[in-house]
């Protein structure tokens, strides 16, 4: 296909790319696409499209799709017993957590239904808060009540903040999960993200499982993984608005971003920061910053880029300023 297509000798493809991409990027709504069962409000559009090419380490709202294995998927109640040991459970799920700030205690009152529900005794929950609080501990009726070292109100209060979101079961990260069908198969829509926990879960099929945090692809399956997430991320942003761009022009930003062996973003802390031109870094952002310091240390530009020879009033080496001509001398 790339064969009988092939672009003229000298064009200035990247250009071409960031004009394909960036003018209907202009015409995307700020919407948001609520995900069917999972109470998550995804961002879609221009927050989704900035998110993907600054390649933030945790996504607004991050979010998974995990397949099961045949045995699993097409039995429903299999499927919701995956999902049910994936969630995590938190204590403030399962419990209420109360402050008595005049005798400076911390009570825990455990729900039984919700103790049941999970499989879980008040045994387990006096487990993992020993394990989190320094302090004395002790069981009166139906409470947990907890005397921190440090009785001081402001170390009480984070105490208790730490109590709330302390880990029981589950998969740290999967706030919430529910089962859906799709293709004759169950499978399981995430709000949160553990890419490689869940991978290593019994009954889950790592080969189609999937998660919308790209460093997290990148992290678990490698550099050709996050590529291909980038491409696949930015090209589902486009077609929800009905956008029609070329693939070709989002094959070659993901390969401009994972060129080095990692992603990298393309503002000024990734690849425009990172340019070697002097005079190229110096026209996108923080002009003085590089020109100082490029001054400081003696730094020489050799004008090979397109940015620095327009800024210098030269042929810039694109299209026909790719040719170098030369006249043998001597006789006819």
């Amino acid at each position: 296909m790339a064969r009988k297509r092939a672009i003229d000798p000298g064009e200035a493809v990247g250009i071409l790319s960031a004009q394909s991409i960036g003018e209907p990027g202009t015409q995307m709504t700020m919407r948001t696409f609520h995900y069917a069962g999972v109470a998550e409000q995804v961002p879609t559009g221009l927050p989704r499209l900035i998110e993907i090419v600054d390649v933030r380490r945790t996504p607004k709202k991050p979010t998974m799709e995990i397949y099961l294995t045949k045995e699993y998927s097409k039995n429903e109640e299999s499927a919701k017993k995956i999902a049910e040991e994936i969630e995590e459970v938190s204590l403030g799920k399962i419990a209420e957590i109360r402050e008595n700030f005049a005798r400076k205690e911390i009570e825990i009152i455990p729900d039984e239904e919700g103790l049941k529900e999970q499989g879980l005794t008040r045994g387990d929950i006096v487990k993992k808060v020993k394990k989190t609080v320094s302090g004395s501990i002790r069981e009166e009726g139906n409470s947990i009540v907890i005397t921190p070292k440090t009785t001081l109100l402001r170390s009480v209060r984070r105490t208790t903040n730490k109590l709330r979101t302390l880990h029981i079961k589950g998969i740290n990260g999967i706030s919430r999960v529910v089962v859906l069908k799709g293709d004759g198969e169950y499978y399981i829509r995430t709000g949160g993200t553990n890419f490689e926990e869940v991978l290593k879960w019994k009954g889950v099929d790592s080969d189609r499982s999937y998660t919308n945090n790209i460093k997290e692809v990148e992290k678990v399956l490698g550099i050709e993984a996050g590529r291909n997430a980038i491409i696949k991320e930015a090209k589902q942003v486009l077609d929800m608005q009905k956008l029609d761009v070329d693939t070709r022009h989002i094959m070659l930003l993901a390969d401009a971003m994972t060129m080095n062996g990692e992603i990298k973003p393309v503002g000024r802390h990734g690849l425009s920061g990172e340019k070697v031109s002097i005079l190229a870094r110096a026209a996108f952002e923080e002009t003085i910053k590089h020109l100082i310091a490029a001054a400081v240390k003696s730094d020489e530009d050799r004008l090979l880029g397109v940015t620095e020879n327009v800024i210098v009033g030269q042929e810039v080496p694109v299209g026909t300023g790719t040719v170098k001509l030369a006249m043998k001398m001597g006789k006819k």
